[in-house]
């Protein structure tokens, strides 16, 4: 048995063994509600609870990787039967099994973010719109409009008037798009991202018999960064808590930051309506920070209208008090972050354990300058990540294939591989097979020949030889020995004619291929690959490691939600830059960049610094004077009548 009381905090204890029914866990930031949740599935399960009665939904793979870790290394084997992951992959795996309940096949294929942009650009194609105009929306923002429309549940033209307003007058024309896109996904057997959340509500709201099945089946729902959820989810969580109502959800309303993802705040707020008899809880003890740092933490958020009160408490010791900088320019700032993390590095704090957070990616233009001047490595939290890569890309594609004939985004992508193809041909290719009930068979057929030039014939060539060996092994069911033979019948040699680093890249093929052994399907490899891919999280254990040296973190605030760092850098703390000035336009925008400001103060540990540069994009004393940040002015008029500020002022010479 888990000594749980002494194991848990005063806190953590009343939640985890908390009476069923639902619950509203107000989570702070570093307080342990990972601990919470996962102790709290430990819980049940020692109580009687089936496993395979429990649903745990977060937002990332890694979160629930984590998670169901956690438990197993509670309960043992038992944790295997929990119904754990995020939400879409909870949805794509109730969908494989009723898929035909909302106008699919089971074996759909799953696009990635450049799949639909490729899918969307076909649509445009399609639609007689593609030479018309050139100011016409890239294919890109149109996939940002349809995918945020889809998660607020708000029409497209509504979308377009509210945060594309230099596309209105090509209103006629979008919805034509979104109109067809939407149209050549069930044609195509295929979802995007968003829709296996829509399509999971569709199932669970119009199939009466299977939305009661998964209410009676999910004895207790738990529920992981709820803050975070949008409309669809929110709905999705309270159709599968119908019949029990046993909804344990956790989040930070104060950590609430990606609205523009379509993240609904009023969730966590009217949780207590939604479920009358919602109980809540609040997690306080802090145990990442320093007193200082979250007394100032505490002060930023005080001004936010709607939220849950709170006051984090430091269980660590610590007498450092956060530094506001004023600086005089981006130069100034630059030379002033680079020169302190030299400091605090020789003072014996890692680089690896040095953040500099900022609102937007630009804001960090000459700190990056100034760290190579210097010699500092640095990584900057933006990069290609590992199943995004084109030789991933490329390698998968002929998988999906395997999977789904009539996946056109990876037959166009895996025949323009070959020389004297290109996209053109691929199109007229894909026109043809298209029309066989098995393009896998049409394919090989002597018309496809005919109707291409002779200059693609040795391309063409290729492709078919890779193709059979590859169909030929994909009768195994193991995606490993697909991939091996992929690499082995030509997508080796394409690689070593086409790229340099054509060994790196074909060492990350093996680890992919080493990655795939624990499926048993390639059907559920992809299915696995394509929601990694359309994660917004960094999952560490697949970036290529070049790490021969510990790096200074650059980061976004968003980017760094739920990491901590020993020291963390604020900069351009500036009205304009923070809160940015479009933001300040938008309904309830200054109270989510207020968040945001909570958010980058509750990242460090021990050491914080808040960065204001008079003057913005100045060049020899030219450019736009900047007052600092209204959070920054927030912070000190609160203790003047205690004759102190939350902060020491950082004297520049």
């Amino acid at each position: 048995m888990i000594d749980y009381r002494g194991e848990l905090n005063r806190e953590q204890y009343e939640v985890v063994t908390a009476d069923p029914g639902p619950l509203l866990v107000i989570a702070g930031a570093g307080s342990g509600k990972t601990r919470a949740l996962t102790y709290r599935t430990a819980w049940l399960i020692e109580q009687g609870v089936s496993p395979d009665r429990i649903l745990l939904v977060t937002f990332t793979n890694k979160a629930a990787r984590s998670m169901l870790s956690r438990v197993a290394s509670l309960v043992g084997e038992r944790a295997d039967f929990v119904w754990g992951g995020t939400f879409h992959h909870i949805g794509n795996r109730l969908l494989r099994r009723h898929a035909r309940l909302v106008g699919y096949e089971t074996n759909y294929s799953i696009l990635d973010r450049e799949d639909a942009q490729q899918l969307v650009g076909s649509a445009v194609i399609e639609s007689g719109i593609a030479n018309r105009n050139n100011r016409f929306p890239k294919a890109t923002v149109l996939l940002d409009i349809i995918s945020l429309a889809a998660n607020t549940e708000t029409p497209p033209d509504e979308v377009v008037r509210k945060r594309y307003a230099g596309a209105v007058p090509f209103m006629t024309d979008i919805l034509k798009v979104a109109f067809r896109y939407r149209i050549r996904k069930q044609e195509l057997n295929v979802m995007d991202f968003d829709d296996l959340l829509v399509k999971w509500r569709v199932l669970l709201a119009e199939n009466e018999g299977i939305r009661d099945e998964y209410a009676r089946k999910f004895e207790h729902i738990l529920v992981d960064e709820y803050q975070d959820t949008n409309v669809i989810q929110a709905e999705i969580l309270n159709l599968l808590a119908s019949h029990h109502r046993n909804i344990m959800v956790v989040g930070d309303d104060s950590q609430s930051i990606y609205s523009f993802r379509g993240a609904d705040f009023t969730n966590i707020i009217t949780f207590p309506e939604t479920y009358s008899d919602a109980r809540v809880f609040k997690l306080e003890t802090n145990y990442r920070s320093t007193p200082p740092i979250l007394k100032l933490a505490n002060l930023s958020i005080v001004n936010n209208r709607k939220q849950y009160r709170k006051e984090l408490r430091a269980v660590r010791k610590g007498n450092i008090r956060p530094v506001f900088a004023p600086l005089y320019d981006g130069m100034q700032q630059a030379d002033f972050v680079s020169q302190r993390i030299l400091e605090i590095a020789d003072e014996g704090t890692p680089l690896d354990e040095i953040a500099v957070l900022y609102r937007a990616h630009f804001h960090s233009m000459e700190l990056q300058m100034e760290l190579v001047r210097r010699g500092i490595p640095f990584v900057v939290r933006s990069g290609i990540r590992f199943f995004e890569q084109a030789h991933i890309k490329d390698v998968t594609a002929f998988m999906r294939i395997a999977v789904n004939p009539f996946d056109e985004i990876a037959w166009k992508r895996l025949l323009g591989l070959y020389g004297g193809i290109g996209k053109a041909r691929a199109e007229s290719i894909w026109k043809i097979i298209s029309r066989s009930h098995d393009p896998r068979r049409q394919i090989f057929a002597g018309e496809i020949s005919e109707a291409l030039s002779k200059a693609a014939e040795p391309g063409l060539r290729g492709a078919r030889a890779t193709l059979e060996s590859m169909f030929e092994t994909a009768g195994s069911g193991w995606p490993a020995d697909v991939i091996e033979t992929i690499i082995a019948e030509g997508y080796g040699e394409y690689l070593r004619e086409r790229y340099d680093n054509h060994q790196a890249r074909e060492e990350d093929l093996r680890q992919l291929a080493a990655f795939s052994r624990q499926f048993e399907s390639m059907d559920a490899f992809l299915s696995d690959l394509a929601l990694m891919t359309s994660l917004a999280e960094d999952d560490d254990s697949f970036h290529r490691r070049d790490r021969v040296e510990p790096k200074v973190v650059l980061s976004t605030i968003h980017q760094a939600k739920g990491l901590e760092w020993s020291a963390v850098f604020v900069i351009r703390c500036s009205e304009g830059s923070m809160p940015l000035e479009r933001a300040t336009r938008e309904p309830g925008g200054v109270d989510e960049e207020r968040r945001l400001f909570y958010v980058a103060a509750t990242r460090a540990k021990d050491q914080l610094y808040l960065c204001h540069t008079f003057m913005e994009g100045s060049r020899g004393g030219w450019g736009r004077r900047c007052a600092p940040s209204r959070f920054i002015d927030e912070l000190a008029p609160a203790e003047l009548t205690r004759g102190e500020k939350p902060f020491e002022q950082w004297l520049i010479e």
